[in-house]
């Protein structure tokens, strides 16, 4: 469902990229109206005074910003809100935490502004943003050694129902499109459980996962 474009809020400490940020929705994206933030509990005092705003695009890094809980929060309290991350990180788990908050993207801010805008354009279409970055294989540590059998088992039953479903997929070669179809989800929702349980079983990529999947089949 596209969103409603009359209002929308940027939570950002770093005044210079709102103003950027805030000529994209309205000079490319048609917002008529653009409130600033320079903190969680600005943000949070917009959101309680003006229910028009349709878009919140927050920052990570803000003062009262508390990752996650904070995103979690958020969604709580504005249902009706479209909620997007724009942020300077590009980690791991700054990224699987803000969507698994219920977040409806994450845009790093490295990308360019032509990217940024289809990027927006993305969430405020009603699809899920994931960044290019999250496809890539965790970096290598000690912590990624292989698993021996016994730790496999256990982290297996560390995955959730819906991760051991698309775990399963991918040992059929199923794609994310497909995945997606399979289940009832969208293919950003699938990317997101693609790179959880790739983390969780510590693999590189889905091939690697296809395969211990094949080896742990119950």
């Amino acid at each position: 469902m596209a969103v409603s474009r009359s209002c929308a809020l940027i939570a950002d400490d770093d005044a210079f990229f709102r103003i950027a940020l805030s000529a994209i929705l309205t000079r490319q994206l048609g917002f008529e109206t653009v409130l600033e933030a320079g903190s969680l509990d600005d943000a949070l005092e917009l959101l309680g005074t003006r229910p028009d705003i349709r878009l919140a695009l927050f920052d990570l890094s803000m003062p009262g910003m508390k990752q996650a809980a904070s995103l979690a929060a958020v969604r709580e309290c504005a249902e009706h809100v479209t909620l997007a991350v724009v942020s300077g990180s590009t980690a791991r788990e700054d990224i699987l935490g803000a969507l698994g908050a219920g977040v409806h993207g994450y845009i790093p801010k490295v990308i360019g502004p032509a990217e940024l805008c289809r990027a927006l354009e993305t969430v405020l279409s009603g699809q899920i943003y994931v960044p290019a970055v999250l496809a890539q294989p965790p970096a290598s540590d000690a912590s990624a050694a292989p698993l021996s059998s016994e730790q496999a088992s256990a982290s297996t039953a560390k995955l959730t129902p819906r991760q051991r479903e698309v775990l399963d997929a991918l040992v059929l070669g199923r794609s994310n499109k497909e995945i997606a179809r399979q289940l009832g989800l969208g293919e950003g929702t699938v990317k997101i459980h693609v790179a959880a349980l790739l983390r969780t079983l510590r693999l590189p990529n889905r091939a690697a996962a296809a395969a211990y999947g094949a080896r742990n089949a119950p």
